[in-house]
């Protein structure tokens, strides 16, 4: 398997880029997610020009819009910014997902203070200006802050999404795109739409079964921001339990009974928060190995990113 293009905070990676020299290095992307990821870095704040060390910049709220001022002092750095990210982001296009730094004017994804024209927070709910740019460009692209990767379920919903983004990238996006490419990679999908969302689950099926009635290239694009949007949904245990009856739906008629059994008894302790995800999965999985189903091959519900990350072991 290729390494995975996502973007990253340059100071994620430990290097020294922030305003005060330092880093916020994370070990986790650079140790377990640089192993299927191929990291892009950016520093916004040190690619628009402003260099290290430098005054520290927040955002300020005026009549005609936000601006990036420094802290102490009033040296306004917007326009630097602005050209940086209208330069930079026709460039991130092959990117499969972006992870930022939280807390930044410039990064961060969201809960950023904004500042009046006299330097006074205002508010909290504002978004980095780079951030804000990448995610009003690229709407499909799976963003994550850093710190929120701490959170069991979010980063398991993340790196899931990435692996799929990445996996519409490569087969259906572009020049890929054919009516065989689209059903295809629904057919794959579909036991984790499913989970994420069982009402977009149930709009989408019906949407493939008539190609014809709109062009082919606006309804991947409907379809791909459905898919999308149900994907960024944190999946329940009971959502979970749901798509695994599904699923064993198709090995009823190979299992035996004592094997049916003992999953559904591990399927019924994950639903009670008793065992992770990976105790009936992988009996699931070890099922379908025994005596395998077509259909179930092709699933990436039973294998939506590399075991080793160990992500379904806390979920």
């Amino acid at each position: 398997m290729s390494e995975i293009p996502v973007g990253i905070s340059t100071c994620l990676l430990g290097k020294e880029v922030r305003h005060d020299g330092g880093h916020k290095h994370s070990r986790y992307c650079t140790q377990v997610l640089s192993r299927h990821f191929e990291f892009r870095s950016i520093c916004p704040e040190l690619e628009a020009g402003l260099g290290v060390p430098r005054p520290a910049i927040h955002l300020r709220e005026y009549p005609e819009g936000l601006r990036l001022i420094e802290t102490k002092g009033e040296n306004d750095h917007t326009d630097a910014m602005q050209s940086f990210i209208d330069a930079v982001m026709p460039t991130l296009a092959n990117l499969r997902g972006y992870i930022l730094m939280a807390k930044s004017p410039s990064c961060g994804m969201e809960r950023i203070k904004v500042h009046n024209e006299g330097g006074q927070v205002t508010r909290r709910d504002g978004r980095g200006m780079f951030a804000e740019a990448l995610i009003r460009t690229y709407p499909l692209m799976p963003v994550e802050e850093e710190g929120r990767l701490n959170d069991d379920l979010i980063r398991e919903n993340f790196i899931e999404r990435v692996f799929a983004y990445d996996d519409w990238m490569q087969n259906v996006a572009g020049e890929n795109l054919s009516a065989k490419a689209l059903i295809e990679f629904h057919t794959r999908h579909k036991f984790q739409l499913l989970a994420h969302s069982e009402k977009i689950y149930r709009q989408l099926g019906p949407m493939l079964g008539d190609l014809k009635s709109e062009p082919l290239d606006v309804l991947a694009d409907r379809y791909i921001h459905l898919f999308m949007e149900a994907m960024s949904q944190k999946v329940s245990r009971g959502s979970h339990m749901n798509a695994m009856q599904h699923l064993m739906g198709y090995l009823r008629d190979s299992m035996g009974d004592e094997d049916r059994k003992v999953l559904l008894e591990q399927m019924e302790a994950y639903r009670r928060g008793e065992v992770p995800l990976v105790v009936p999965m992988t009996l699931l999985r070890m099922a379908q190995r025994r005596e395998p189903v077509d259909y179930l091959t092709v699933q990436h519900y039973l294998t939506p990113y590399p075991d080793e990350l160990g992500l379904r072991n806390n979920v």
